[in-house]
């Protein structure tokens, strides 16, 4: 692998807290994604399910966790199943871990091969009252393809069909949306090196270069640095196509006067930042853009100053709202007759900032974790306003990535450029 792991250790203390969150006499079991196919013979890059690398820190298909705390076997109390590797295997698709090898990166010390699978499986399972079985519960999921946990959860209904059953999801969310130490250093790796990408590129823009060279220099520096390359589809958006949120074609030749909005930023060892700039493709934001920019960057501080622990996430993008309102009534935008009149239900400056302002980072991009109960100390979120302004050709959009402290957020993107002053000196340097 790229990346350098973390300890077995953290891998431990995970299992642990999830394990004490189960009730009495459960068996609970996370599966291994599926290796995505693409066309004819081809396969997606392999991307580990994040609750099983979460446990267990195994990275690589075809593994099943096995969790039963209550097992009257202690040996089968924590059962970690591989797929076995052949001589065939290691010179078609490389090196598999080993049992020694995987016992090291996870601390289980119970591992088999998947062979064995059906046979523990029936035994614990005999044992057991209760069964937890682990789905994709993101609020935004939109899952369309059957997955190894659905194809799963059917086999072991039908086998165990007087089991009590239950979900796995809620107290992964609840443990994944606060952060251990070790996470968090994996994340501030994953900031770096997407700092390394921007300021390499702070110095490649000027008119003419293409969106998609931009995307390449990104990548460049992301792969040299051990990432696997980027976090999510990179949007590189320069005039008006960073009014279009999602915009990922990076297509376009960036043209003297533009803004260039880039949501871009890698991953490092599963682990993902996720950062916005925006810069003046020339070099000098004019005096319009340089007000727009400066309103957004207040409402950024000011968000940042309202994350703490006990607030709820829904109010605080309401008082982020009411920041950006005023903000927008001050670059003209809307009016407050446009504020008197508006829809409870869409705000006036909805029309300008149509997303929310934050959501959790991790292991995923869009990470889980709590939406409606108080913020604690530990969790991640991107902070990230933006104005979007068709009617004039630009967006601008600014997001950092914070850890909630007692005392405040720490700026996992603090030595990122984001001042007017220093993007402008870094591009014309």
């Amino acid at each position: 692998m790229k990346y350098n792991p973390l300890s077995k250790e953290l891998y431990q203390r995970n299992r642990s807290k999830f394990a004490s969150k189960l009730a009495r006499k459960s068996v609970a079991i996370f599966n291994s994604n599926d290796t995505m196919p693409t066309n004819a013979d081809g396969t997606m890059r392999f991307r580990q399910n994040n609750d099983l690398f979460y446990l267990t820190g195994i990275d690589q298909e075809e593994t099943i966790l096995l969790l039963a705390p209550d097992c009257p076997n202690p040996a089968m109390r924590e059962v970690l199943f591989l797929r076995e590797t052949s001589e065939l295997i290691a010179i078609w698709e490389g090196h598999k871990y080993t049992k020694e090898e995987a016992e090291a990166a996870s601390g289980i010390k119970n591992i088999q091969w998947l062979a064995n699978f059906d046979q523990v499986l029936n035994t614990v399972v005999a044992l057991s009252e209760r069964i937890y079985l682990n789905t994709n519960e993101h609020l935004r999921a939109g899952v369309v393809v059957e997955t190894r946990d659905a194809r799963f959860i059917k086999m072991c209904k039908e086998k165990y069909p007087l089991h009590v059953y239950d979900r796995s999801a809620p107290l992964m969310h609840e443990l994944r949306g606060v952060k251990e130490q070790e996470e968090i250093d994996q994340l501030q790796i994953a900031c770096d090196i997407t700092e390394k990408g921007f300021r390499r590129v702070l110095s490649f823009v000027k008119p003419s270069v293409t969106e998609f060279e931009i995307e390449a220099e990104y990548l460049h520096e992301f792969v040299r640095n051990r990432s696997k390359g980027f976090a999510y589809e990179p949007i590189i958006a320069s005039g008006g196509s960073a009014c279009v949120l999602h915009y990922i074609e990076n297509s376009k030749a960036c043209e003297d006067g533009e803004l260039l909005l880039m949501d871009v930023a890698a991953e490092y060892g599963n682990y993902n930042a996720d950062m916005t700039r925006t810069i003046p493709v020339n070099g000098r934001f004019t005096p319009r853009q340089r007000a727009v920019y400066d309103a957004v960057l207040r409402v950024k501080r000011a968000a940042m100053g309202l994350l703490s622990p006990g607030i709820n996430i829904q109010d605080y993008h309401k008082e982020v709202g009411l920041i950006m309102q005023s903000e927008l009534v001050g670059l003209g935008l809307i009016s407050q007759t446009d504020i008197k009149n508006q829809d409870p239900n869409w705000p006036a400056f909805k029309k300008y900032f149509m997303h929310g302002t934050s959501h959790h980072l991790g292991l995923d991009v869009h990470d889980v974790g709590t939406m409606h109960n108080p913020i604690t100390s530990g969790m991640v979120f991107t902070v990230e306003p933006g104005i979007y302004i068709p009617e004039e050709g630009f967006g601008i959009r600014l997001e950092n990535n914070v850890v909630v402290r007692e005392n405040g957020v720490f700026d996992l993107m603090r030595n990122i450029p984001i001042e007017a002053e220093e993007i402008e000196e870094l591009m014309n340097g």
